[in-house]
């Protein structure tokens, strides 16, 4: 039986704590996704889908001003908050649902940031999501968020073994496949495996759900992958993914 994405990360939370980078993404997104975010000085900021709270302490290092941090899974709030404690930044985190941000009223952020989020929901539920988010953002408010490229899954089968990462997909296709769970791992450089999935949507699917949101601006995309800096970091990590898209990053703004 298929266990909850609350679950998994429950059961995980521990194993992504992390103070510098040590997965893949931590190369090959975040970077690219904080120098996106700026400006951020004295922003409000919404981290949906915060984890153990990585990319929000770094988005507080680099100015920027309230951050909320919510997550689905209470071990990771936990994990964040337990960060939060050592480290005093002044991020506030919650246990919540991306679909739901009832706790939240309308117009009352700068800068809602994502970073892969919605490979975990739906498409339903991905459209749901995004409406919240847009009600939640101030006018002129901008909507960041990162997401497996969306022929991500379908690049790295677990036959081909198994660092730095590989998703099952059996039969389907990158039509076929649309809004069907897919499991994985991703390896961090130490060579621990994390538990990943991948609820597939293609490129089509996200622009839907944008525009049936109220977002009425083209977006800006980045396709994100391994470069040669990081290539010369650590060939053995790196190289199998030279020329492959990894990750799709989205860049808009409320009208």
């Amino acid at each position: 039986m298929t266990i909850s994405t609350q679950k998994l990360y429950d059961e995980a939370s521990e194993d992504w704590i992390r103070k510098e980078p040590t997965l893949l993404s931590d190369y090959t997104a975040r970077p690219f996704l904080l120098d996106w975010c700026q400006p951020v000085a004295g922003l409000d900021v919404l981290d949906l889908g915060c984890g153990e709270g990585y990319f929000a302490r770094n988005l507080k290092i680099r100015g920027a001003g309230n951050i909320e941090g919510v997550d689905l899974s209470p071990e990771m709030i936990q994990r964040a908050v337990a960060e939060e404690s050592r480290e005093e930044l002044g991020i506030q985190y919650r246990t919540g649902d991306a679909t739901e941000l009832d706790g939240f009223p309308d117009d009352c952020f700068d800068l809602v940031v994502s970073v892969f989020l919605f490979n975990y929901l739906t498409r339903e539920q991905t459209a749901q999501a995004m409406r919240e988010i847009h009600r939640v953002l101030r006018p002129g408010g901008r909507f960041i968020f990162a997401v497996p490229h969306p022929s991500f899954a379908f690049s790295r089968e677990s036959s081909e073994g198994q660092a730095p990462f590989y998703f099952t997909t059996g039969d389907s296709g990158y039509f076929s496949g649309r809004d069907q769970l897919f499991e994985g791992e991703i390896y961090r450089r130490d060579g621990v495996a994390l538990a990943v999935r991948c609820v597939h949507k293609t490129l089509a699917d996200y622009f839907s759900s944008l525009q049936s949101a109220g977002f009425s601006k083209l977006p800006e995309i980045e396709e994100l992958h391994v470069t040669p800096e990081m290539l010369k970091t650590d060939e053995k990590f790196f190289g199998p993914l030279v020329d492959r898209p990894l990750h799709m990053a989205f860049r808009m703004e409320k009208s």
